[in-house]
């Protein structure tokens, strides 16, 4: 976990983000992010299966009601994590490191204050939580023991989410990335221990993600007294308004992005419940099924968000040293290996939906067969996936919040809520079903037509400058 070879500082004047091959440099920024968004997102995924396995399908069910606190963390960990992020990558490109640190103290700060407070509303709104989330009679009893042991861990989760991102743009992706992973590897050996040789069912699944969030974060912690860019002192640690403001303007995209995830979690499980009891399935399978296929689609958003994430610091640190061309590579190649992984994703799902969802646990023929409709159906666009959120994170690296906000509403609040309420009137439970694709369709074509208004722009912007550095 040593730090110290990871790269040049980024105080060197020939930082390599503005001058290294893009090509290499999205590699070393990007498969570290991925990985570590993957090893996340097992603490999630590792539950459903063991829990499946152990507790059932009223277990899966249960995981999914709960699921929306962990989108509502990993928000907050956006706002603060990528706002403080872009806002210190950006002051580096334009060599102002003592503004870049005094974002890294807010930063630091802010998380420490918004976890425990995130972890207080939580316990003392459970109940109501879960049944907002769409939480049926049968699932409650299990839904309430799995989220009052998990919201313990929301704290941790906050500050590892958002730390990773802090250590990426000091030039420490493989630490960010060590750093997850050894929390999730931990979780998954102890989600076997609780649950098979402990028998604490759908307890010990919780009790394993808390340890593992913990683990994470002490090491996050550790990383912080060894900063590579600077020495972080406690006189950067003092919140000032007018940082804060910056920090969650930048921040804000991601935000809203994840916080319509979680909007559209609560949306969909009502809608699923409701439509889904008028049908054969009834009210438990829908809601069940949905919650495997929201933790399979975390395997994509982890790839893609995680390649997304991979380049912001590229994106940041050109933008305020004026390289706009090198910008535009970055984000096309980046484009391409998003359509790649986004078209693997649609063949695995598209060819093997039952194979892929018996790895969750049993149920009977009915279960079994709305998964596969689902799975096929819902994911039938997962080949553009991949575009909206490297889009979104384009806008957030070059500080142009007012795009990134428009295309982080997109996808979710213009086009995949609304249709969540109409297309079920007109096709009952069936339009659940095709309200995914029709919305990923929507996203990808707008956030092309924005990306290339703003490549124009950029394109004006380097042609007006003679000293902008050519890639």
């Amino acid at each position: 976990m040593d730090n110290k070879n990871e790269n040049a500082s980024s105080m060197s004047p020939n930082n390599p983000l503005g001058s290294a091959p893009v090509t290499s440099l999205i590699r070393k920024f990007a498969i570290p992010s991925i990985i570590s968004m993957l090893v996340s997102a097992t603490y999630n995924i590792t539950d459903q299966i063991f829990i499946g396995q152990v507790v059932g399908m009223l277990g899966n069910a249960a995981t999914n009601v709960a699921f929306p606190t962990v989108t509502l963390t990993s928000a907050l960990a956006q706002l603060i994590g990528v706002g403080t992020a872009a806002n210190f990558n950006i002051c580096m490109g334009a060599k102002k490191s003592e503004e870049a640190s005094r974002y890294i103290g807010t930063g630091v700060t802010l998380l420490s204050i918004c976890g425990p407070l995130l972890m207080i509303f939580v316990l003392l709104l459970k109940t109501p939580i879960l049944l907002l989330c769409g939480a049926t009679v049968n699932v409650l009893p299990l839904a309430d023991v799995y989220l009052g042991i998990t919201a313990i861990g929301l704290p941790f989760l906050l500050f590892t989410h958002a730390g990773s991102n802090l250590i990426r743009a000091d030039g420490s992706p493989t630490y960010s990335m060590i750093m997850v992973a050894s929390g999730a590897v931990l979780n998954v050996f102890l989600d076997w221990l609780f649950m098979f040789v402990f028998e604490w069912g759908i307890q010990g699944a919780a009790a394993a993600t808390v340890i593992g969030q913990i683990v994470s974060f002490v090491i996050c912690v550790w990383y912080f007294p060894r900063f590579k860019t600077f020495k972080i002192k406690a006189k950067m640690l003092r919140v000032k308004l007018k940082d804060t403001i910056a920090i969650l303007k930048l921040g804000t995209s991601n935000f809203i992005n994840h916080s319509i995830m979680m909007l559209v979690n609560i949306v969909m499980n009502n809608t699923l419940t409701h439509y889904g009891a008028l049908t054969v399935y009834g009210s438990d399978i829908p809601l069940a099924v949905s919650g495997v296929v929201a933790k399979l689609n975390s395997i994509m958003s982890a790839f893609c968000v995680g390649l997304a994430q991979g380049c912001q610091p590229i994106h940041s640190f050109n933008m305020g040293a004026k390289n706009y061309a090198r910008i535009k590579e970055t984000y096309k190649k980046a484009l391409a290996i998003a359509l790649i992984i986004s078209i693997l994703g649609f063949l695995s799902f598209q060819t093997f939906p039952r194979q892929i969802i018996s790895n969750f646990g049993s149920g009977d023929e009915l279960y079994f067969e709305f998964a596969e409709r689902y799975l096929r159906i819902f994911m039938m666009m997962i080949c553009v996936y991949g575009v909206q959120p490297l889009t979104v994170n384009y806008f957030t690296g070059i500080g142009d919040a007012k795009r990134g906000i428009v295309l982080s509403l997109s996808r979710q609040g213009f086009f995949l809520i609304p249709l969540l309420i109409v297309l079920p009137i007109i096709l009952g439970l069936d339009g659940v079903l095709y309200s995914g694709p029709i919305a990923d369709a929507l996203a990808c074509t707008l956030s092309l037509l924005l990306v290339a208004r703003s490549f124009k722009r950029l394109t004006a912007l380097q042609q007006a400058e003679p000293d902008t550095i050519e890639p």
